[in-house]
């Protein structure tokens, strides 16, 4: 059962590169002035184990397990995935700019599955970005941060000033919205990371015990 939902995982990655995405506009937010010159997302800056139950969505395929995400040093982590019944799925190491592929399960091996994991996790890995304009709304301090033909907004509660929302661009299409449940800057309780242009759905869940003390 675990093999068929693997390889019907792979086909339908194939499938989604016929699909499209539309422009992304910031909705009822003013322009402010800021004195911050750069802003960071925090959640996976501890050296622990960071540790959650798995849900990823293709289409209609459904595929669940265990994530470890360990940071290593400063600018790299790694990331690891096995299934619910313990076999591990996928094992790399990633950066800014390196990527390490240290195990891949057989079914996993293609491509285009490498490549989606590859960027996902890069984009909700990054750390630090380099503020370009500010916003506020009702609820949120908003931080838009470009890097040539990429862009990203960040949304931070104003209440307790935790990071709740990026929402990644390329090429003004909207292409990853990533929002977060959290009780500490470090430590994300739940995250939701879901494609625009395709129908790709993450979800984690946290089972860190010794992260909620």
């Amino acid at each position: 059962m675990q093999r068929l939902q693997l390889q019907n995982l792979v086909y339908s990655l194939i499938v989604l590169l016929f699909a499209s995405c539309k422009s992304y506009q910031l909705a009822e937010a003013k322009p402010v002035q800021s004195s911050e010159k750069t802003v960071e997302n925090l959640y996976f800056s501890s050296g622990e184990d960071y540790v959650y139950k798995c849900q990823m969505d293709i289409y209609k395929n459904h595929v669940s397990g265990i994530l470890i995400i360990k940071k290593l040093n400063e600018t790299t982590h790694r990331v690891a995935m096995t299934s619910d019944f313990g076999n591990k799925l996928i094992d790399f190491e990633i950066s800014e700019n390196d990527f390490k592929l240290n195990y891949v399960l057989p079914d996993l091996d293609k491509k285009m599955v490498i490549s989606f994991l590859r960027n996902d996790f890069r984009e909700l890995l990054k750390r630090k970005y380099p503020v370009n304009e500010s916003f506020e709304n009702d609820n949120s301090k908003i931080y838009l941060s470009r890097n040539d033909h990429k862009a990203y907004y960040l949304f931070f509660n104003k209440e307790n000033g935790l990071l709740k929302e990026i929402v990644y661009t390329k090429n003004n299409k909207e292409k990853i919205d990533f929002t977060f449940e959290a009780k500490k800057h470090i430590f994300a309780d739940s995250l939701n990371l879901q494609h625009k242009d395709f129908k790709i759905n993450i979800k984690l869940f946290q089972i860190t015990e010794t992260e909620q003390n």
